[in-house]
């Protein structure tokens, strides 16, 4: 355990013997002998011992006496009944007196007690509810902003290029913005929204998914796979939420979700082993590796929410055995304190090359290791154990490998192994790494806020090191956009450590405390309107209720509006964060509809609004239900 535990050490020596049951005779005997001083020759000593004698005497009594008779049942029932009651209260009262305290839950710090209770977080008063109703408001109208660009320059294309105005397909040409963004308009109450990208896909998605070339197994589950589910449910599919009437009937969904995953499933019974390929030729449900035959690990590993939902809700088990026995596979495979190599083979199903990090290509097997656990009921399902010990360990490996502290200001951070457990440690970190904080915070208290879990005594000391991880990650994943000029984050970022240190390459932002900290290489400054850093401040802000993390993410969507807002429609990529202005890259993400404005969205409504204990978010922002956890409202 280390000093920077949010939790009181005496917790941990607390020592529970001393409150071993001790009868009412040992009680008195015992001080009867220790008290040697002969208290009974005062008179004062002499007049206690009577009143205890008569108190005692007069409890026996009142647990013997019967009280009377009274005929008529009701009233005979009803004196009965407060006789016993009286009898137990007094019974249970002594009990109570005597019996073994529990352990002390464990207890936060004073550094962590502040605000207006021992959470950190104010009472909600109209003024401030009003300020986020506004400022949710606002993230719609950004939303809808980047939609009216999209449907005017590249309907049904992937991507918008909104500087160029015109669309490019670089998914595989399934209209991924459509599906990406449809649940976010469901979410937002954007019904227009919801009729056009509706009708695009129930009008015009089947054809493509049946006439359609090489698409990417990973990509187009969690996006359009992904979506396709969700707005299934969200619109009242399997008895769902229902939050729209807008759109086609939910069935539409689902049955081009089956469609599509028929196709799909193609890269797991075409693989030797039970890693599946990573690429599927939709129009003849074939497949094949990827060029240099390896799959990325994460990829692999973050198929098995959508799979598993829509055997759930089409009745057909053979989506959720395919995309388990990835899992199953790689639980039998050599790891290091839980971390594993970012590339894996699908002719021999084993890990190739050393390199460990929870940036590209590795991020999403730890985030799919805690959330199919939860999403199939969690500690209820005792099938599902095995992925919560794989995530547990994990997290471990992590705290024990990868986490080091910046100078001079102790920022903390994950970095990479790429030569292996054996190699030199890179202080690099990816945007991508941002999910961690908000993964974290979720596997500790699983979706319920802090109050309520430590109030609850279910935290173990184990879940608080994660959670103290969490926020102190989060700290740092802020201070990756603050420190730069335009406030938005660069691509990748390195940290200076006493090993590791380079000038002339900070953020450019000179008010910045971090500014030493955080490197920016030249080749990593620009910025893809990224979703990890806000995905986690919603997780941390829902979890602690700590207003801070709202505010972060409101600075974060102001810095989005000024710098790569598109007037005639959308928003764009940027080339270098640190200088103003910033060179745009025109390039509109399919995640920033998806992903970026939903969570923004969500961190600014409450906490009812898809609630953590309820849900579970698919890589790309895509809510499904955990399993026997949301019925039709």
């Amino acid at each position: 355990m280390t000093d920077s535990l949010p939790y009181s050490m005496k917790d941990v020596k607390y020592d529970n013997a001393k409150f071993r049951h001790r009868s009412l005779y040992k009680v008195i005997n015992q001080t009867l002998l220790t008290h040697k001083r002969n208290w009974l020759s005062c008179s004062t000593g002499k007049f206690l011992a009577l009143v205890m004698l008569f108190g005692l005497a007069y409890l026996f009594l009142t647990h013997t006496s019967s009280g009377p008779e009274v005929s008529g049942g009701l009233v005979k029932n009803a004196m009965r009944n407060e006789k016993e009651k009286i009898n137990s209260d007094g019974v249970s009262g002594l009990k109570r007196f005597w019996r073994k305290p529990p352990r002390l839950p464990p207890r936060l710090s004073p550094d962590e007690k502040g605000g207006k209770n021992s959470f950190g977080h104010e009472a909600e008063n109209p003024s401030s509810r009003l300020k986020w109703v506004s400022r949710q408001q606002k993230v719609r109208d950004s939303f809808i902003h980047a939609w009216s660009g999209y449907k005017k320059y590249a309907m049904g294309y992937d991507e918008l290029m909104p500087l160029s105005h015109h669309g490019v397909d670089g998914l595989g040409g399934l209209g991924a913005t459509v599906v990406d963004a449809l649940d976010t308009a469901i979410i937002m109450g954007a019904d227009e929204i919801v009729s056009e990208a509706g009708s695009w896909i129930e009008t015009q998605l089947l054809d493509r998914i049946k006439h359609k070339g090489q698409v990417n197994l990973f990509e187009t589950t969690i996006r359009v796979l992904g979506g396709l589910l969700s707005a299934y449910h969200l619109s009242g599919g399997d008895g769902g939420m229902k939050l729209t009437r807008n759109g086609p009937k939910p069935a539409v969904y689902l049955d081009i979700a089956r469609d599509l995953a028929d196709r799909l499933l193609s890269a797991f019974t075409a693989s030797p082993t039970s890693v599946p390929y990573s690429d599927v030729i939709l129009r003849d449900s074939s497949a094949h590796p990827a060029p240099g035959g390896l799959s990325s690990t994460s990829e692999v590993s973050t198929l098995q929410l959508e799979f598993n939902y829509l055997s759930m809700v089409s009745g057909d088990p053979k989506y959720s055995l395919e995309a388990m026995k990835v899992l199953e596979h790689l639980k039998t495979l050599p790891k290091v304190e839980g971390l594993v190599p970012i590339y894996i083979s699908p002719h021999s199903g084993q890990f190739s090359g050393e390199n460990i990090r929870l940036g590209s290509r590795g991020d999403s097997y730890y985030e799919y290791l805690l959330k199919v656990w939860l999403h199939q009921g969690g500690s209820q399902n005792t099938n599902m154990t095995y992925l919560y010990d794989m995530y547990s360990e994990a997290m471990k490996g992590v705290h024990n490998r990868l986490v080091r502290k910046s100078v001079p200001n102790g920022l903390v951070f994950v970095g990479e192994l790429p030569y292996g457990s054996n190699g030199a440690f890179s202080p690099k970190m990816d945007h991508l790494v941002c999910f961690l904080p908000g993964t974290l915070a979720l596997g500790a208290t699983k979706g319920k806020t802090k109050e309520k879990a430590m109030k609850d005594n279910l935290l173990t000391f184990e879940d608080l090191e994660n959670l103290k991880l969490a926020e102190d990650l989060m700290h740092t994943c802020f201070q990756m956009y603050s420190v730069t000029s335009t406030g938005l984050a660069p691509e990748i970022a390195y940290f200076h450590t006493e090993e590791y240190s380079e000038e002339g390459l900070d953020g450019g932002n000179k008010t910045s405390k971090y500014l030493s900290d955080i490197i920016i290489k030249h080749a990593d400054r620009h910025n893809l309107l990224r979703p990890e850093t806000v995905e986690s401040l919603l997780f941390l802000y829902r979890i602690t209720e700590d207003p801070k993390y709202r505010e972060w993410g409101w600075q974060i969507f102001e810095a989005f509006e000024n710098y790569t807002k598109v007037d005639t429609g959308g928003y764009s990529s940027l080339d270098d964060v640190t200088h103003i202005p910033p060179q745009r890259r025109d390039k509109m993400e399919t995640f920033f509809l998806g992903e970026t404005l939903k969570y923004l969205y969500l961190l600014f409504s409450d906490s009812d609004v898809i609630p953590l204990d309820k849900f579970i978010f698919n890589t790309e922002a895509h809510p499904l239900p955990i399993k026997g956890a949301v019925r039709s409202s």
